[in-house]
């Protein structure tokens, strides 16, 4: 990198429901566009950001990271007043929470050391949530899917919970938490990997609330993870109900902001 050039981080949420996700796509509005349109113009410099990751249509996210580079220095008296002229730029869906400048070689997405992921079902109708969680009125066995999801952290290889004919090199990844929690009639299910496939948590909850519907017990949930073929694993679950909730770097990787 150009020694003139300074690399920031920015950290972010935004309700996905009226996005094609992160990525910028031809026709489609997207959250990286809507950001880079609004730092383009206040920045007077073309501005380029490189997520932590892609996010499906639909898909919240609680915390992002993104960097970009500049020519110039954003001196630090200057990056409250950017951060709160580009939230009234922004769309209501997406806030900007902080600008953090970073090392030249600093990457959002390939420096982070692990992600969290939550999935919401709700298991009555609720307006608050309709967006934001997979209504579901059926009687779910909360401990069969609670057995099932642990079954996860025995595996690496996640083929069978991979989106078909995606370009990526492995399908391996280290799950360090898998587990459902119940907050009256919103059931959450938490996940942390160091990455993830494309479509995979979807899927893993959709297959998870097989077993909880009975349509498969423990043992078959087992089976389908050891096929490697995305054919065994259930639907996917809504994108809505999905949200990123962190993302996590090395320890001291971000200054304190």
């Amino acid at each position: 990198m150009n020694q003139e050039q300074h690399r920031y981080f920015i950290r972010l949420s935004f309700m996905g429901t009226d996005f094609c996700g992160w990525q910028v796509q031809p026709t489609s509005p997207s959250v990286q566009a809507e950001l880079e349109s609004a730092l383009t113009l206040l920045l007077r410099e073309n501005i380029r950001l490189t997520g932590a990751g892609r996010t499906d249509t639909g898909v919240h996210a609680r915390e992002f990271y993104a960097h970009f580079t500049l020519e110039r220095a954003i001196h630090q008296d200057e990056l409250a007043q950017l951060i709160y002229k580009c939230n009234r730029i922004l769309p209501p869906s997406i806030a900007l929470q902080q600008i953090l400048p970073v090392e030249g070689n600093a990457h959002a997405r390939f420096h982070a050391i692990n992600r969290t992921y939550h999935y919401n079902i709700c298991t009555r109708k609720d307006p608050f949530l309709a967006d934001r969680a997979w209504l579901i009125e059926r009687q779910l066995n909360l401990p069969a899917m609670q057995e099932a999801a642990a079954l996860l952290l025995e595996y690496e290889d996640f083929s069978s919970f991979a989106r078909s004919n995606t370009q990526v090199k492995t399908h391996i990844c280290s799950i360090e938490e898998a587990r459902w929690e119940r907050h009256e009639h919103l059931l959450c299910f938490r996940i942390r990997a160091d990455r993830f496939l494309r479509n995979m948590v979807r899927a893993i909850v959709g297959s998870l609330v097989d077993v909880g519907l009975g349509k498969h017990d423990t043992a078959a949930f087992r089976r389908i993870i050891e096929a490697k073929d995305r054919g065994a694993a259930g639907y996917s679950a809504p994108a809505r109900g999905l949200s990123l909730e962190k993302i996590n770097y090395p320890p001291g990787f971000l200054p304190a902001g």
